[in-house]
């Protein structure tokens, strides 16, 4: 069995809802603005994610789009 990499994110605000489960999101510490899509697991429980909800980000190691894995 795998030992699976603990992921690395940070947390942040959701700013605006776009189409597609994409959201921008604010993070902590930062005060950056980044791009950011549902994880497959939030998809397919359908957890729903609103503007002002605080989520956990675990970020791209190439800077591309951000994942939101948990919403608090």
């Amino acid at each position: 069995m795998n030992v699976k990499e603990k992921e690395e994110g940070v947390y942040g605000t959701v700013n605006e809802a776009l189409p597609n489960t994409l959201f921008r999101v604010v993070l902590d510490g930062s005060g950056e603005e980044k791009l950011a899509y549902l994880s497959g697991k939030m998809r397919i429980h359908r957890i729903k994610v609103l503007v002002g909800d605080r989520v956990f980000v675990t970020l791209d190691p190439y800077g591309g789009k951000g994942r939101i894995t948990k919403r608090l």
